[in-house]
């Protein structure tokens, strides 16, 4: 599905992604991890081709990529709801109306909410809204960027719930950025450890081992290795 080979990044004269290189096949879901400023954002960046990049980013035939970031470029004090962004992308990308509502419905979203102003809405109703219009177009790999960065705890669990869903039921190759272990370890058939250059990489029961974790995130941090 997806094979990256030698990938280089260089942003302002700094290097941010240095030989990196790992591979994907289709149904994975993949975990990247790894403390703030080591490029996860912008390795998903390079794989959407949104940053200059050196090295080979080879995705397989017929991928069809949906994106979740963060937060969207917009200001959401204006009266935008998720029913006008459903109603654009419906019409960009010529998808049937009973599709979206089946979506919208999937996620967890309910009629009001998507008539709500999305500055409005609640941190986990924004993120499911973001969700729903990346499925928006029949995606069969969705990366999505800390999808929970913003959310309380209770929020954080109900929306990896979700993404586990979905990537079964809808046989998805997913890519995260997470800082949840607990989510790796339950969820991910795979985890890439980042900091610049590939720190580990393959089934996180054999990757995360303590020593890998220390020279990801250094000694002084905690963390309880799943055995379930």
């Amino acid at each position: 599905m997806l094979d990256v080979r030698h990938l280089n990044v260089r942003l302002d004269n700094k290097d941010i992604v240095e030989d990196l290189n790992f591979e994907l096949e289709e149904g994975d879901s993949l975990s990247i991890i790894g403390p703030n400023g080591s490029g996860k954002t912008v390795l998903l960046k390079a794989l959407l081709n949104l940053v200059r990049y050196s090295g080979e980013i080879s995705w397989g035939p017929d991928v069809r990529i949906g994106y979740v970031p963060q937060k969207i470029d917009a200001n959401r004090g204006l009266p935008i709801t998720f029913e006008n962004l459903f109603a654009s992308k419906q019409d960009l990308v010529g998808a049937a109306r009973s599709e979206v509502e089946a979506i919208w419905r999937e996620v967890g979203l309910k009629q009001d909410m998507l008539k709500t102003a999305i500055g409005d809405l609640s941190g986990g109703e924004f993120q499911r809204g973001l969700i729903a219009f990346a499925l928006i177009g029949k995606p069969n790999v969705i990366l999505f960027d800390e999808p929970t960065a913003s959310i309380d705890r209770p929020g954080e669990e109900h929306v990896y719930n979700l993404i586990h869903a979905l990537h079964d039921e809808h046989q998805l190759t997913v890519i995260i950025v997470s800082h949840d272990l607990s989510f790796v370890y339950r969820y991910a058939t795979k985890v890439l450890c980042l900091n610049r250059r590939g720190v580990c990489f393959g089934p996180p029961r054999q990757a995360l081992t303590p020593d890998v974790l220390d020279r990801l995130y250094g000694d002084a941090m905690g963390y309880y290795r799943h055995t379930h």
